[in-house]
C-alpha cells in the first residue's frame, strides 16, 4: 500500500539523472500531445488566468511547464520530503537540463510567445505543497487545469488505490477543466537508485475506465516501446480530456 512505501528514501536527483538528463523520444511525444491539447483548448477558450495543479510533481518539471502560459498559480503537490526539497530548490532557478523540455514546448506560439524569462515565470507562479494526493478529497473542484504524470500507478500495488488516486485527481478539478495524465502500462515496479518502489499493474482498459467516470472528451495515446526507459512495463499511456460537467 502507498502508506507502506519508502517515500522518504526517494532520491530525486537519481531519478532525474536516469529519466530526464536528456529529452528521450517518449517524453518528446508526450510533450507534443499535451502541448496540443492545452494550446488548442485555450486558443478556443481564451479565458485566463487558470489555477493549475501538478499532482505528484516529484522530480519532473515539464508537466508544470505545459501549464505555464495560462496559469497565475500552479501547485506542485508531492508527499515525499526529498521531492519537496528538490522542488523548492528548482523553483527559483531550475537546472539547465530542463531547458530542452521547455524548448520543445516552444514549438507552439502559446509557449514561445510567453513574455519574459520562463524561469522567472515559473518562480512567480509555482508553489510547492507537501501533501498526500488522497487528501485532495477534502478540496474538491479547486483547480481549473491539471496534470498527473506517472503517479496513480506508481504509488502502490493496489488497484483500489490506483482508481482512488485517479478519482482524487479528477475531482480536484472544476467541471470542464482540461487535464493530462500519463501512466506506465503494466508496470511491475521500479528502482530509484538502490530503492525499490511499488507499482500497480494496469492496462489501457483499466486506465480508461478509471478516468471516464469523471471525464469527458477523453483521448488516449500509446507512446513508446516495452522497457524503453526501464525494465518492467509495456508502454506509456497518455490521457487528455476534460473534467466532466455532469458528475
Amino acid at each position: 500500500m502507498n502508506a507502506e512505501a519508502p517515500w522518504d528514501a526517494f532520491d530525486p536527483q537519481a531519478y532525474v539523472n536516469h529519466n530526464y538528463a536528456d529529452v528521450i523520444p517518449e517524453d518528446a511525444a508526450i510533450i507534443s500531445i499535451v502541448r496540443a491539447h492545452f494550446a488548442d483548448h485555450f486558443r478556443a477558450n481564451p479565458v485566463r488566468p487558470a489555477r493549475g495543479i501538478d499532482v505528484g510533481a516529484g522530480a519532473n518539471l515539464y508537466p508544470a511547464f505545459t501549464m505555464l502560459p495560462w496559469c497565475d498559480e500552479i501547485t506542485l503537490l508531492d508527499r515525499a520530503e526529498p521531492n519537496v526539497r528538490y522542488l523548492h530548490g528548482q523553483r527559483l532557478s531550475y537546472d539547465a537540463s530542463w531547458d530542452a523540455f521547455w524548448n520543445l514546448l516552444c514549438q507552439d506560439e502559446a509557449y514561445a510567445g510567453l513574455a519574459g524569462d520562463p524561469r522567472e515565470r515559473f518562480a512567480a507562479v509555482t508553489r510547492v505543497e507537501q501533501a498526500d494526493l488522497f487528501a485532495l478529497t477534502g478540496r474538491p473542484e479547486h483547480w481549473s487545469l491539471g496534470t498527473m504524470f506517472f503517479v496513480a500507478e506508481s504509488l502502490s500495488t493496489s488497484h483500489e488505490e490506483f482508481r482512488h488516486a485517479v478519482e482524487c485527481f479528477l475531482l480536484s478539478l472544476v467541471p470542464g477543466a482540461p487535464f493530462a495524465a500519463a501512466f506506465m502500462e503494466h508496470s511491475q515496479g521500479y528502482f530509484v537508485g538502490d530503492t525499490h518502489f511499488p507499482a500497480c499493474d494496469v492496462g489501457e482498459l483499466e486506465i480508461q475506465s478509471s478516468i471516464q467516470a469523471h471525464a469527458e472528451g477523453l483521448r488516449m495515446f500509446t507512446v513508446g516501446q516495452p522497457d524503453a526507459v526501464r525494465p518492467g512495463y509495456t508502454s506509456m499511456i497518455v490521457a487528455c480530456g476534460f473534467r466532466a460537467r455532469g458528475n
